[in-house]
């Protein structure tokens, strides 16, 4: 049996407990070798935790936990030092006073440690006084581990009133950092998303950010190399559980859960949690939804009016998705640093990369937090519309499929239609079909260019593409001449798949799929 460490965030725990552990340690090296101030941001659930805690063990200098790991033949000092390791993952009520408590509470914790005795009330004072009188008493320079740095201000993300407050009472945290500098041998941050107007990051003109270095790809996460090496046992009992092959084993995980890239020159990554929670329960779901989805992305998304069917395979610079999350213009910042998008390609030429959601496991799932915004806030109807449209696509009967979605579609109330207060209604309506087909765990894309156009919505199956146009009170003829004069299908004729054309007509007055016309 294998023990996976599913939610073990403490490196000890793992290395005592005889836990699975992917070897990170020669990154742990080469961070703190020469760095001193770094950052590193990536999406929750992947690991940040447990690096700091790796972290927090080799500068404690316990050398036994260390033992058969690549940083064992690296480092020859191994050298104790002071470490004050703070996490505010627990800061999410919202309230300055919740932030205040957390962080007194650990403040408190060190000084016990240490044996300081405090007077200082202000935070500030009373952690600058903490690093020197540490420093005083060891005569060591500190280690500093700050972990989910942002926890606090993503709950209050929308709410700028308390986002400003919030960050103000984070800033007389962090702010000592830079003038301590002579205490501090090293600075570790972690995060999800970067805020540029903390005194972290306007502060620290030397803080390293390695989020995407492509030295650091892969310090959090898996790389295909690092499951075919470490999982053989789990991959021989998925296949046994599911009557698959290794083969077919790892091709369904790479599609469910690999496709992260955090880099322009990057290996692809799989999400660790839901690739444990696979080998442990020995089934392929969507593990990495089952523990919460951020609130924050469905508020941004109707904040910023996204078109989510242009999400998947959207353009843009570096500096558009990468950017500072109180400054950012779109929702594409927030999606990709929060693991919902990542990098698909990248044109060294013009600089420019391909965003796109990683894998079927967030692209499926994502869909699903959807449904009561985009299409009914019904979600066990919808769930049993989605299960008649699989069918009916498994047999390659579109037809059928699209009968089950028309009468999905009738079934809504008009009070409940978010049709009825859709900004542009045409947009509504594919972004409709386009999160009901997601569902179905088919490849689907919309907005999709060619020479001449853009076709609305493409479907492939593993048997079929399907090419859609979708009207609103249009004509089908129309549609079908559309596919055709603009080439839509073209592309697709040397796949070796059906090529299929289908053209929809939508009524706002029945607020349903009125027909269709499928053509080969």
């Amino acid at each position: 049996m294998v023990n996976y460490p599913i939610g073990i965030q403490t490196f000890s725990e793992i290395r005592n407990n005889n836990y699975l552990y992917i070897d990170k340690t020669k990154y742990i090296y080469d961070v703190t070798h020469p760095g001193k101030y770094v950052f590193l941001s990536r999406p929750r659930r992947f690991g940040k935790s447990l690096l700091t805690s790796t972290f927090d063990a080799y500068f404690s200098g316990r050398k036994e936990l260390f033992k058969g790991l690549a940083i064992e033949k690296l480092e020859k000092e191994w050298k104790q030092y002071p470490v004050l390791h703070f996490s505010l993952a627990s800061a999410k009520r919202g309230t300055v006073e919740d932030l205040d408590d957390i962080i007194t509470m650990q403040i408190e914790d060190a000084e016990s440690k240490y044996g300081i005795q405090q007077s200082e009330q202000n935070l500030t004072r009373r952690f600058t006084r903490l690093v020197k009188e540490i420093f005083a008493k060891t005569g060591t320079q500190v280690v500093v581990l700050i972990d989910e740095y942002d926890a606090p201000l993503l709950t209050v993300l929308h709410d700028s009133e308390c986002l400003g407050q919030m960050r103000t009472e984070l800033q007389a945290f962090y702010s000592p950092l830079k003038d301590l500098d002579p205490y501090l041998r090293f600075v570790f941050i972690t995060g999800i998303t970067k805020f540029s107007q903390l005194s972290i990051f306007s502060q620290l003109n030397n803080l390293k950010n390695i989020s995407m270095k492509p030295p650091y790809a892969a310090i959090c996460g898996i790389t295909q190399e690092e499951l075919e090496d470490n999982f053989r046992e789990g991959i021989r009992a998925l296949g046994d559980e599911n009557k698959m092959t290794s083969e077919q084993v790892l091709a369904k995980l790479a599609q469910t859960y690999d496709g992260y890239h955090f880099a322009h020159k990057s290996p692809g990554v799989y999400n660790p949690f839901s690739l444990l929670s696979a080998m442990d329960n020995c089934d392929f779901d969507n593990y990495w939804f089952s523990t919460g989805t951020p609130t924050f992305l469905v508020n941004m998304l109707k904040h910023f009016h996204t078109d989510i069917t242009k999400i998947d395979g959207s353009e843009a610079w570096a500096s558009d998705f990468d950017a500072p999350t109180e400054n950012m213009q779109s929702v594409l910042p927030l999606f990709y640093q929060s693991g919902y998008i990542t990098i698909k390609n990248y044109d060294p030429i013009i600089n420019r990369y391909t965003l796109g959601y990683p894998n079927e496991e967030v692209k499926v799932g994502l869909m699903r937090i959807l449904v009561p915004y985009y299409v009914h806030t019904n979600t066990v109807e919808a769930g049993n519309a989605v299960a008649q449209m699989y069918l009916a696509l498994r047999k390659d009967d579109m037809d059928s499929c699209l009968k089950a979605m028309q009468e999905f579609f009738t079934t809504i109330p008009y009070q409940e239609n978010t049709l009825k207060n859709a900004p542009t209604t045409e947009g509504h309506f594919t972004a409709m079909l386009y999160v009901m087909f997601s569902l179905l765990n088919v490849y689907v894309y919309s907005q999709v260019r060619n020479a001449k156009g853009r076709l609305d919505i493409l479907i492939k199956t593993d048997t079929t593409i399907y090419v859609m146009e979708l009207k609103m009170n249009g004509d089908l003829a129309k549609a079908l001449q559309q596919i055709n004069n603009q080439d839509y299908t073209i592309p697709y004729q040397s796949d070796g798949r059906k090529v299929v054309k289908v053209a929809i007509n939508f009524s706002t007055e029945e607020r349903t799929i009125k027909e269709w016309k499928i053509s080969i």
